[in-house]
């Protein structure tokens, strides 16, 4: 499977940008979660995506992977430049309209680039993640993580030495554990994959701490229920962040969204026991 990588410009930034397939099919542009470079995103995974007649894009997204990085704690840049750097990828590709699908942060990206610039979205898909924007007064409050992974907000464990890459594998290891859903936790793919991003990545404490300090600016006033895109939600049934009534909101409030719930996945990256149903279902509506 060849792999086109260059390097696109965003406004105050180089990022790390990844292509494969066919730039004669449809774009789908893959955007991953908070502190997560591309390399979540599998090769296999996006292998079969091309194997379905899709021109994948990935990307790492700034403080991760091959892009440009800030000191830890100190990011220069705000949740717009994250939101903005989507656009930049795909101008950098000369793509005018893509299908996006994007997993937790990645999936909050994606509903700000459907409310905001409609025109270069053809589809959305979401991922494990929550809506944007003010709730309508109809819609519950939302039920809270799980108890211990609140604790793991609430009282972190010290951080490892980051800049030991045994540390750091064990680290990202152990994060994806807490996350996982009820299906088995295959630490041999885990392990191998953050041995890639751990070696892809100059400052692992910068990508461990900027996203979740950067300033994300004014709340938006804008609900989901303005998106106009046509929209698949995609949420485990397990999810521990958030839990499955976060995606049922998001299908129930974006206009004509369809759900499709995944069995025993936690918050992560639909592990391979489910990528016939993920990538199937991604095939099938990138195909609108």
């Amino acid at each position: 499977m060849p792999i086109t990588e260059t390097r696109v410009r965003a406004a105050g930034a180089e990022l790390c940008v990844q292509a494969t397939g066919s730039p004669d099919d449809p774009a789908v542009l893959l955007i991953a979660g908070a502190a997560s470079s591309m390399d979540w995103w599998e090769d296999a995974f996006c292998a079969r995506l091309v194997a379905g007649g899709r021109y994948v894009v990935r990307y790492d997204h700034r403080d991760t992977g091959g892009s440009t990085q800030w000191p830890a704690g100190e990011p220069g840049y705000t949740g717009a430049d994250l939101c903005a750097d989507a656009l930049a990828v795909l101008d950098g590709l000369g793509i005018a309209r893509a299908h996006v699908v994007g997993i937790s942060m990645g999936g909050g990206i994606g509903q700000e680039l459907a409310l905001d610039h409609a025109d270069r979205v053809a589809t959305l898909t979401l991922l494990s993640t929550t809506p944007v924007g003010p709730a309508p007064p109809e819609r519950p409050a939302p039920p809270p993580m799980r108890a211990d992974v609140a604790r793991s907000f609430a009282e972190p464990p010290p951080d490892p030495d980051w800049s030991d890459p045994d540390a750091a594998v064990a680290a990202f290891v152990a994060g994806e554990r807490l996350f996982r859903g009820t299906l088995p936790f295959d630490e041999e793919r885990v392990r191998a994959i953050a041995t890639r991003v751990v070696a892809r990545t100059p400052d692992v404490a910068a990508t461990m701490t900027n996203h979740w300090i950067v300033d994300q600016g004014e709340p938006r006033r804008t609900g989901v229920a303005a998106i106009t895109v046509p929209t698949l939600v995609l949420h485990g049934t397990e999810d521990p962040l958030f839990p499955p009534a976060h995606g049922r909101a998001l299908a129930a409030e974006i206009p004509g969204a369809r759900l499709v719930e995944l069995p025993g996945v936690g918050h992560q990256m639909p592990p391979p026991a489910v990528w016939d149903v993920v990538i199937t279902e991604i095939l099938g509506h990138t195909s609108r």
